[in-house]
């Protein structure tokens, strides 16, 4: 979108572009955290998920809505109506309706944090520390557990920021569900193992201000979730070019409507993506 795109947001990223630091991920049988911190991959003789129609019905036990505002911002709502907004920002937000319980942020730009979060929001997590420590997250609310693995990203001298990137984890209806923030490289054993087993992964496919294609490519291949959303892409051109690439190795669904219902039951018996409309 034209308001994202200013000067200052385009020189961040030539300069970002000439001090890459793309880590190699280790290529290594994952180890016993990996397997045990998160909800396993379910038996391969379940049915595909399906897009639920764009309706606020109750959700059954177990089940978890999730709802794409947009850029990077999505409303996760579990069975006990806690709600988490990601990238929560002063740009796209859920309706004032659906007010939040739970929003993480991360720094990179300002589309995806804010200094001005709703007061009557319980819980406010930013993905990085003024003193660069690891943000280190671990929260439970309800039914909703929220904790956060720090990574690290360019600054805007085209350096490094060390753990300026969260990438949140969202335990919650017996799956795992994986936020990869303002991701600017790839993942290391370590990292992929204080993950654990993930579900559902939301994506950023621009391909240029987090990371380039390949290395994302990398990266949803070192997770393995079995359903995978894209987000964080301006523009139809750069979406399609991503789903090009991915769609060689993945199948590809597009939803009518910005919502979809998941549980456990319903995952993919075998790993694909799933796009919601939006930006």
């Amino acid at each position: 979108m034209a308001r994202f795109a200013t000067v200052a947001y385009r020189l961040a990223v030539a300069a970002g572009l000439s001090g890459l630091f793309l880590a190699a991920a280790q290529a290594q049988t994952p180890k016993p955290e990996m397997r045990e911190s998160c909800p396993g991959l379910i038996a391969s003789d379940r049915p595909p998920v399906t897009p639920a129609a764009y309706l606020r019905t109750a959700l059954a036990e177990g089940q978890v809505r999730i709802t794409y505002s947009g850029h990077s911002t999505f409303l996760l709502e579990s069975s006990k109506l806690v709600r988490i907004a990601t990238d929560y920002n002063d740009f796209l937000r859920p309706p004032a309706t659906l007010l939040p319980d739970i929003v993480t942020m991360n720094h990179a730009h300002s589309t995806h944090y804010t200094d001005r979060p709703d007061p009557d929001i319980k819980f406010v997590l930013r993905g990085w520390r003024d003193d660069g420590k690891p943000a280190n997250h671990d929260i439970s609310f309800g039914d909703v557990r929220v904790r956060s693995v720090s990574t690290n990203i360019r600054n805007w001298n085209g350096g490094t920021e060390y753990n300026g990137n969260s990438i949140f984890i969202f335990e919650m209806g017996k799956l795992c569900i994986a936020h990869l923030g303002h991701l600017h490289h790839t993942l290391t054993q370590q990292q992929l193992d204080e993950m654990g087993r993930i579900d559902v992964l939301l994506v950023p496919v621009d391909g240029a201000y987090t990371m380039d294609i390949d290395g994302m490519v990398e990266v949803v291949q070192s997770i393995r979730a079995p359903l995978m959303i894209p987000m964080h892409f301006f523009s139809t051109f750069t979406l399609r070019r991503f789903l090009d690439r991915i769609g060689r190795q993945y199948e590809v669904e597009y939803a009518e409507v910005p919502s979809t219902v998941v549980s456990k039951e319903t995952l993919p018996t075998k790993p694909k993506f799933l796009v919601l409309p939006g930006h």
